[in-house]
């Protein structure tokens, strides 16, 4: 087995590499502007490092989010190409849960909230770092302070409002690290992984405009 994980849906561009037992090799860069540029360089640092040309990848391993629009799609889509070059399963993982994983809290109840804008965070909980509870969300974090009152709290959207999670640790961002980490174990229990789709939450930022001008001659 050798996964070739990357995840795009925070402002991490981040690459890792899992042969089965453990991360051989990884990168990660926080650039909220440059997911597209920074991904295939990424790819190539971690091959390189580990000694290992694109032909030995077995798996891909994307994070489906949920994150924003642009950012998201260029992991997810760059993972989709790989796939389809190499004749190779691409396989999903939500983005919190890989936040949950590498959070080292061994006991739950705790929260993963990433950075959504909008004054919102996607967020989810979790009873262990393997174990998520609630479905992925956006909310803005103010209308969820009844359900998270007390939890430690991990992510990015965590420490931007202390006062609603009071107890927020890092780390900021999810790793493709801990992403193939996650996907090697269910993949060695037998387990079906998410299918490498986006998880938006809401529509994107972009939109066409409305009752527009036509400027063509009739």
């Amino acid at each position: 087995m050798l996964l070739l994980a990357l995840d795009t849906a925070t402002p991490a561009v981040t690459v890792a590499l899992h042969d089965g037992s453990s991360v051989v090799a990884q990168s990660s860069q926080v650039d909220a502007r440059r997911h597209g540029e920074l991904l295939l360089p990424a790819v190539d640092r971690v091959l390189a490092d580990a000694g290992l040309r694109l032909d030995a990848v077995t798996a891909v391993v994307a994070g489906v989010g949920p994150g924003p629009y642009t950012g998201l799609r260029v992991g997810l889509m760059t993972a989709e190409t790989f796939g389809l070059a190499l004749g190779v399963p691409v396989h999903g993982v939500c983005t919190l849960d890989g936040l949950a994983y590498a959070s080292g809290i061994e006991n739950g109840p705790f929260v993963v909230a990433t950075d959504a804008r909008r004054k919102e965070v996607y967020w989810a909980r979790y009873d262990d770092p393997r174990t998520r509870v609630t479905d992925a969300a956006v909310d803005r974090p103010a209308e969820i302070a009844a359900e998270v009152a007390g939890l430690p709290a991990v992510g990015a959207g965590a420490l931007l409002y202390p006062e609603v999670f009071p107890d927020a640790r890092a780390p900021e961002h999810v790793s493709a690290a801990a992403l193939a980490s996650l996907a090697a174990e269910r993949l060695a229990a037998g387990e079906e992984l998410l299918e490498p789709r986006p998880l938006y939450l809401r529509r994107p930022d972009a939109q066409v405009p409305k009752n527009y001008k036509v400027v063509t001659p009739k």
